[in-house]
């Protein structure tokens, strides 16, 4: 059976779309992103939890606070990338519960009264939440750059609080000059799917 999603889609979201490395001065514009986020918020979480919260990094000065917590491999093009997205996940999401998850609004009291039953599936439902904005950046015709090499604590400490923990940041913008790597192995099918 084949896939119903256009062919040009597929490519676009998948089969061409890799990690971009450089990026034209081309601006993200507000508007940009509120498209992406109005189609990615419909992705799947857990109990409709949506811990996912998004700041974007745009002043020159922000920028220079964040490029001193990165990697040095992560530094140069973060820097020049057009827009920059700190993502994070909400340890408190359960207050918005009772509006998320209407017909268990208990759940914020019960099933994530413990801080540490929030905290994980946090980390797990807004890792899902990120991988959509991944793909709604690709849908909006730009290209993503997700690094994890930086200091997460210097990272939380500078933007955010003590409820939200960042696990990723996403340079935004239109591909630049050799923005790609040569696409990396992938295992097949029967590598990773099992039938029981």
């Amino acid at each position: 059976m084949s896939l119903v999603l256009d062919p040009a889609a597929q490519d676009l979201l998948f089969r061409e779309a890799r990690t971009a490395n450089t990026f034209t001065d081309e601006p993200v514009t507000d508007e940009q992103v509120q498209a992406i986020y109005d189609l990615v918020k419909y992705g799947p979480t857990s109990m409709n939890q949506s811990p996912l919260r998004i700041t974007l990094v745009r002043s020159p000065e922000a920028r220079e606070r964040l490029v001193q917590h990165l990697s040095e491999g992560n530094q140069k093009k973060t820097a020049a990338a057009p827009l920059v997205a700190i993502l994070s996940a909400d340890n408190e999401f359960h207050e918005e519960l009772p509006t998320l998850f209407p017909h268990f609004p208990q759940a914020k009291d019960t099933v994530f009264a413990e801080r540490s039953a929030r905290e994980h599936n946090a980390a797990l439902n807004a890792a899902l939440q990120a991988a959509y904005f991944i793909i709604g950046i690709r849908a909006a015709g730009l290209a993503a750059g997700p690094m994890t090499g930086l200091d997460f604590a210097g990272v939380q400490k500078e933007f955010l609080d003590d409820d939200h923990t960042p696990f990723v940041v996403i340079n935004i913008g239109k591909p630049g000059e050799d923005a790609w790597f040569p696409r990396s192995p992938r295992l097949a099918y029967d590598e990773v799917v099992t039938t029981v």
